[in-house]
């Protein structure tokens, strides 16, 4: 009973300090998260993913009182094997650069020192705007440092042993990798990485042959030979995930489905640092796909807006509590669209005023608040900022109609950007143009004559109900003729608040207009 009673008390919280707390006790300090990307193209909501959960669990870490390291890799060292959309105008330039390391392929831009360079910093880009404060260190650094070459002797010196391990992990036969070496050495003619193979070695030194078909690029033919503290060569996937988390004694680190799936690299990570070096390995987390409107996000093949287009129409921070809010393992779908946008701001916006929670649901999203958000950077209800906009189309007229010139010229940016896409409801979608009614014309004027200048949106909402009972008519049907007389419009905003935004005074003479 006590155990049950303990997960219950676990699960009321986010997954976030679900971790964190099982950091806290299963594993000892120093306590290190670690993670990594390859930037071999623009960085979309996945990738985002990857720095953003490992951040979100250091917060939670440092919010029971723990210290933690975290240490991001920038996986620029993997091979340059297809060139992104947003490069093909490059492609006569890209194309024999093809199979090189990314942080040895040219920037056809010229504003980076290499093409792994220029995605990484579109990264750490985003990593700012988040407001994550994230040690990247670049996994050349890692290798021209020598930190991995104590690692890679022994792998090579027991390349058997390390042979089997991958082959049980991966659901492979050890004859189908008789070819396979712990190392892909960089051909020191061509500068591919991914069309060599060791043809003999020591536990430090190595021939090579650069002879292989991978599909999108060819061998040179070059056969060349050199030492492993020369650097010029990186350690094959699931040797090198967990050579970093034996490097850096990680305590934990989350991957995406695709490698946590049985025979992925997981495996062969967890049994590799278990069997062969003895290491007890890390907590692991998986996290499921983002998705647009049920779809994979994938710049490709046009599904989705890219990170840059999405921090354009909404905060950095609503965008981290998108992604962390859903349960890890599932899916997300990140939709900035209409009503379902306005409904995270008015629900963050009512967590915010939260000092503590009273059900599971509300604790799990002030837990995501706290290591997300903080502190809002507006004051005034974002459905008010939008009508006023609507209203006024003017931000200074906007930040003096709500009170909170602020929080209004922090919105502003995102607020403009997704009105002129035409993401707003419809119901916010509106301008002041008044109408002419033809209808119901005397329970107009009733509640022109009822209106006063004292009610607020609430007394203005339940006077068009009375007037609508007093004079038999259904209240959709008289919102429906008062909207029309204001915003030429079948349905608005409440109206309550929409009359009071525009002014008693102000509806009142668009109204006795609309009936004479």
């Amino acid at each position: 009973m006590p155990e049950s009673n303990d997960r219950n008390a676990k699960e009321i919280h986010h997954w976030s300090v679900q971790l964190a707390e099982s950091v806290a006790a299963e594993k000892s300090p120093p306590f290190v998260i670690t993670g990594g990307m390859t930037t071999s193209g623009p960085a979309h909501l996945g990738t985002v993913c990857e720095f953003l959960y490992p951040s979100v669990i250091k917060k939670a870490m440092e919010n029971l009182g723990n210290k933690i390291e975290f240490h991001f890799i920038g996986d620029i060292m993997d091979a340059f094997d297809g060139i992104p959309e947003e490069m093909k105008k490059y492609s006569e330039v890209l194309a024999p650069e093809l199979g090189k390391p990314l942080a040895y392929t040219i920037d056809p831009e010229g504003c980076h020192s290499s093409f792994g360079e220029h995605y990484l910093s579109q990264a750490v880009d985003i990593m700012h705007k988040l407001k994550l404060e994230i040690d990247v260190i670049k996994a050349t650094d890692l290798y021209s440092s020598g930190a991995f070459d104590p690692y890679t002797k022994m792998y090579l010196k027991e390349e058997d042993s390390v042979r089997g391990i991958v082959a049980r992990t991966s659901a492979r036969e050890v004859k189908d990798l008789k070819d396979w070496s712990p190392i892909m050495p960089i051909c020191e003619k061509c500068g591919k990485i991914a069309t060599t193979r060791v043809t003999k070695h020591d536990d430090t030194n190595y021939e090579y042959a650069c002879d292989r078909d991978v599909g999108y690029t060819k061998g040179c033919g070059y056969n060349g030979k050199n030492s492993i503290y020369d650097h010029k060569y990186k350690l094959q996937w699931r040797l090198h995930w967990p050579t970093w988390q034996a490097y850096f004694n990680t305590s934990i680190e989350g991957s995406g489905i695709d490698h946590m799936t049985k025979g992925g690299s997981k495996d062969t990570a967890y049994a590799f640092l278990k069997e062969f070096l003895k290491r007890n390995p890390p907590i692991y987390y998986k996290y499921g796909f983002v998705l647009f409107h049920g779809k994979k996000y994938s710049k490709s093949k046009g599904i989705g807006p890219s990170v840059a287009e999405i921090l354009k129409l909404m905060p950095p921070e609503l965008l981290a509590y998108m992604l962390v809010l859903p349960n890890l393992e599932q899916n997300k779908d990140i939709d900035p669209t209409g009503e379902k946008l306005v409904q995270i701001y008015e629900e963050i916006e009512r967590i915010s005023k939260l000092e503590h929670a009273d059900n599971r649901a509300d604790q799990k999203k002030l837990d995501v608040f706290k290591t997300t958000i903080k502190t809002l950077p507006w004051k005034a209800p974002f459905i008010d900022i939008l009508m006023n906009y609507q209203i006024y189309k003017e931000m200074d007229k906007v930040a003096d109609a709500v009170g909170d010139r602020q929080g209004v010229e922090y919105l502003s940016q995102y607020l403009e950007e997704w009105v002129s896409q035409g993401y707003a409801p419809e119901k916010y979608n509106f301008s002041i143009s008044p109408s002419k009614v033809s209808e119901h014309k005397d329970a107009v004027k009733l509640f022109i004559d009822s209106l006063s200048s004292n009610m607020g949106p609430i007394d203005i909402h339940n006077l068009v109900y009375e007037v609508a009972k007093s004079k038999d008519i259904e209240p959709t049907e008289m919102f429906k003729i008062l909207y029309k007389a204001t915003i030429n419009k079948d349905t608005g905003p409440r109206f309550g608040k929409l009359a009071h935004a525009i002014g008693i005074k102000e509806v009142k003479d668009m109204l006795e207009k609309a009936i004479s």
